[in-house]
């Protein structure tokens, strides 16, 4: 277990994350979802991520629905906000933001402090619970004056007031999470998809910033949204089609796992958890056996031979922790 900044909230080193079962891409019944997190559960992770922005909603139901059977203090739960959702009603389907939910609410980009607290209640009501333990503000990349005036002070006050334990911010971004570390007095922030056996732009500021801080990192994204899970031609890279170039790299790592006797998906998700800034690693899955996998692969002791063949190589970089 890693305890996120000062907050004292603690996470065990692989995480849950639950958009796959808010119906990302595709559908997933009630009863896979319960499995999905029962499986985890069993495996021993105790730290569940979820967001609104998730199906609409339908991510935090389930996953308030399937831990309910655990006594409260035994697991630890982030949600997010900044992403209000409000009925709409819209005929058909919300595949167009990615979820195979219908279009019964729409999303409003809101991190006002109003915004937030009504956010957060609408998580709870949600969720089941009278308390989650750390709130993220969600992708504020195109509404940074206003987290950063607006909202940060908001989640900050909820910290001193004991409604939430830990605060930070989830991004696919590294920049503008650097700043929310170095600029605010954040507990953990969530990278996702820019620390990566394929993108290391996370180590060049944010990591070190973290470190000298003291502040946690959750990342996101381990295998790029698929390509370093299956690299294969009709691969996803950051959730589109992957680049050729990228492609090609990927399969050459895959091939130097083959020859060390593991799999991609190990190497992936132990360069993820090295750095010393890393408090836990959170992967997406939709069943139990994507559960067991990933449980199995964090578990892998990857050879130092592997790290020092990639090196050789120049598919992974002198100054890269592994």
């Amino acid at each position: 277990m890693s305890t996120l900044g000062r907050s004292g909230v603690e996470v065990t080193p692989l995480a849950l994350g639950a958009a796959p079962i808010g119906n990302l891409f595709t559908e997933v019944t009630d009863e896979q979802a319960d499995e999905t997190v029962a499986a985890a559960w069993q495996r021993g992770i105790r730290y569940f991520d979820t967001a609104p922005h998730y199906g609409l909603g339908l991510s935090e139901r389930r996953l308030g629905a399937a831990l309910r059977a655990h006594p409260r203090e035994a697991y630890t739960i982030s949600t997010k906000v900044g992403r209000r959702l409000e009925p709409a009603g819209t005929p058909g389907d919300d595949l167009a933001n990615g979820f195979a939910v219908p279009a019964s609410h729409r999303r409003v980009w809101d991190f006002s402090a109003d915004g937030i607290r009504r956010t957060l209640d609408a998580c709870l009501e949600r969720l089941g619970l009278d308390r989650v333990d750390v709130v993220y503000l969600h992708d504020p990349d195109d509404h940074a004056e206003q987290a950063f005036r607006e909202g940060y002070p908001a989640l900050e006050k909820l910290r001193s007031e004991g409604v939430v334990r830990a605060i930070g911010a989830g991004m696919n971004q590294a920049g503008m999470l650097t700043r929310f570390v170095r600029d605010t007095d954040v507990d953990v922030v969530l990278c996702a998809g820019r620390y990566t056996l394929l993108d290391q732009s996370a180590l060049t500021g944010l990591l070190p910033a973290a470190l000298a801080r003291g502040t946690s990192v959750v990342i996101g994204g381990a295998f790029n949204s698929g390509l370093l899970a299956d690299p294969k031609p009709q691969s996803t890279y950051n959730y589109a089609q992957a680049p050729q170039e990228l492609l090609d790299r990927a399969l050459r790592m895959k091939s130097v796992a083959d020859r060390h006797g593991i799999t991609l998906r190990a190497a992936a998700l132990a360069y993820c958890a090295a750095h010393p800034a890393v408090a836990s690693v959170l992967v997406g899955a939709r069943s139990a056996a994507e559960v067991r996998d990933c449980a199995e692969q964090f578990a892998v002791a990857v050879p130092e031979a592997f790290w020092g063949e990639l090196r050789e190589t120049g598919l992974l970089s002198d100054e890269e922790p592994s």
